[in-house]
């Protein structure tokens, strides 16, 4: 059987959308289940390794997954994962969404089931204890033989003090070929420096490629060989914002392995981020839906 080429590790959340006057709305979510659902949706054969309970949100989630094809291995700490993950988001006026998050992660040392290509990795699981050292220990194994790529996705709630927080991220950065991230995990990370700046310093530390994301501004990338790119935004009517830089991420690494340049990488991935917001929940599009859009003036 061919191995899939990417490999995502990290968690599964079921969102709990909660708006003023309007009921609860759940929908499956985590950064890097979105990344692995997303992937799936554009025709990438992808596994997930995450820890799911058997739980009504774990159910829903694993089904969601299961649906676009992606693959999903939960791995469990020998006491047993007592709920799947949770959070509940509220959105502003805008359509902005604040986390409150129910979640751990211990993630037990374990070994990939098949060779990878290319792994994911981002967001809680990469910097929470005491999973993350599981995470770290499987990319460190595998890099140099997988491409890597890295979303901090920072959730300054679930982050500790700021100095720790921000030598886990850097790790994770230079372990790195190509890190996404967006101009509000920046700010939270280096107050007082541009994107840019993060940008440029993120490339010394080791990775090939740095993108930012910066919401209706679009976004940029930077490479490590002087190389820079940017994609601006299409104004939309923005149901929420959950899930969209996710599946900015899927769209961006299913561009560069298809062999696309960071531009028209760049674009495929701001179009998928700006369809995702039309939309609640972390809903990505398809290839089908992505080359539609992409065939509209941007």
């Amino acid at each position: 059987m061919t191995s899939p080429h990417f490999v995502v590790i990290g968690e599964c959340v079921a969102d709990v959308v909660r708006t003023d006057g309007g009921p609860d709305a759940v929908h499956p979510g985590g950064s890097p289940a979105n990344v692995a659902y997303g992937l799936a949706r554009l025709g990438e054969p992808v596994t997930l390794l995450t820890q799911l309970a058997e739980d009504p949100y774990g159910r829903l989630i694993r089904a969601h997954l299961e649906s676009a094809g992606v693959a999903v291995r939960s791995e469990q700490p020998a006491d047993g994962t007592p709920r799947t993950p949770s959070a509940v988001v509220r959105l502003d006026g805008q359509g902005l969404a604040h986390y409150t998050f129910d979640i751990g992660w211990t993630l037990p040392v374990v070994d990939l089931p098949l060779t990878p290509g290319h792994l994911h990795i981002g967001s809680i699981a990469a910097v929470t204890e005491p999973g993350a050292a599981a995470v770290l220990a499987l990319v460190e194994r595998w890099r140099g033989r997988a491409a890597v790529s890295y979303d901090p996705n920072v959730r300054p709630a679930l982050m500790g003090e700021h100095a720790g927080a921000v030598r886990r991220v850097e790790r994770c950065v230079a372990l790195s070929d190509l890190v996404k991230a967006s101009d509000e995990d920046l700010a939270w990370l280096y107050p007082g420096r541009t994107p840019e700046e993060v940008a440029r310093h993120w490339l010394g530390l080791g990775p090939a490629t740095v993108a930012v994301t910066r919401g209706p501004a679009g976004a940029f990338a930077l490479t490590a060989d002087g190389r820079h790119a940017e994609a601006p935004a299409r104004a939309v009517e923005v149901a929420d914002t959950v899930g969209a830089g996710d599946a900015f991420t899927a769209a961006l690494l299913h561009a560069r392995h298809t062999g696309a340049s960071l531009d028209a990488a760049l674009a495929r991935a701001t179009a998928a981020a700006t369809l995702t917001v039309t939309r609640p929940g972390a809903t990505p599009p398809d290839a089908a839906e992505l080359a539609a859009s992409l065939g509209r003036s941007w």
